[in-house]
C-alpha cells in the first residue's frame, strides 16, 4: 500500500512542478502572447491533474488531511474557473451560463464549509485551524466577487481579464505553497500563508494597472 502511495505521491510531484514551471513561465511572457497561451495550457493541466491526485492521496492511510483535500478543490476552481472566465471575451456571452453559476456556486458552498471547520477547529483550541479560515474566506472573497461579475460583466472593459489573471495567479500560489509546504512541513503557517499573502499584493497591482489603462482609453476616446 504504501508504495502505491509513493507512486501517486511522484506523479502529484511532476504534474505539480510542471504546473509551478510553467506557471512562471506564464507570468514573465507578454500576456495574450502564444508562449503565455500555451504555458497557461500547460500550466492548466498540470494544476489538474495534480490536484486531482492530491485528492485521494490526502485519504489513504497515514497520510489523511482533510486541510489538503479541499485545498484541492479549492485549486480545481480556481483554474477552471479561470479559463471559464475567458468565455466571457471569446464568445461575447449576454449573461453568465448556468456552467459558471455552477462552478461558482459550488466553491462559495465549499469555502463556507471550510469557514466553519475552521471556527469549530479554534473554539477545540487547535489554532492550525486558522488555515480553514483564511483559505475558506479567501474563497468565498473570490466567489462573491465572480456573481458580482456575472451581473455587472456587460459594464466593465476589462472586468473578464482582471477576473483571469486573478483566478490564475491564485492557483499560481497555490502551486508555489504546495512546493514550499513541501520543504517546510505541513503545519508552518508562514509556508502557507506568505505565498497568498504575496500573490494577493501582484493580483491587486494587476487590476488597479487595469483600470489605469481603462480610464487612459476612456480619455482618449
Amino acid at each position: 500500500m504504501e508504495e502505491t502511495i509513493k507512486i501517486f505521491i511522484y506523479i502529484h510531484a511532476f504534474f505539480g512542478g510542471l504546473g509551478l514551471i510553467t506557471g512562471l513561465g506564464s507570468i514573465l511572457v507578454k500576456k495574450g502572447s502564444k508562449p503565455h497561451k500555451t504555458m497557461g495550457k500547460l500550466f492548466s493541466i498540470g494544476m489538474i491533474l495534480s490536484s486531482l491526485i492530491s485528492m485521494p492521496i490526502s485519504w489513504m492511510p497515514n497520510h489523511e488531511n482533510l486541510f489538503l483535500f479541499l485545498i484541492g478543490l479549492f485549486t480545481i476552481y480556481l483554474v477552471i474557473s479561470g479559463n471559464q472566465i475567458l468565455t466571457f471575451k471569446l464568445n461575447k456571452k449576454q449573461h453568465a451560463k448556468p456552467i459558471d453559476k455552477t462552478i461558482s456556486g459550488s466553491m462559495l458552498i465549499i469555502s463556507a464549509i471550510m469557514v466553519l471547520i475552521g471556527i469549530y477547529g479554534l473554539i477545540k483550541g487547535n489554532s492550525t485551524y486558522l488555515l480553514f479560515i483564511f483559505f475558506g474566506g479567501f474563497g468565498l472573497s473570490l466567489t462573491i466577487r465572480d456573481f458580482i461579475f456575472y451581473k455587472n460583466f456587460r459594464k466593465t472593459k476589462n472586468g473578464w481579464l482582471s477576473n483571469h489573471i486573478g483566478k490564475m495567479i491564485g492557483a499560481f500560489i497555490a502551486s508555489i505553497t504546495a512546493f514550499i509546504v513541501a520543504g517546510m512541513g505541513i503545519n508552518n503557517l508562514i509556508a502557507w500563508t506568505l505565498p497568498s499573502i504575496l500573490g494577493t499584493i501582484y493580483i491587486i497591482y494587476w487590476r488597479k494597472k487595469l483600470r489605469t489603462k481603462t480610464v487612459d482609453n476612456k480619455e482618449l476616446n
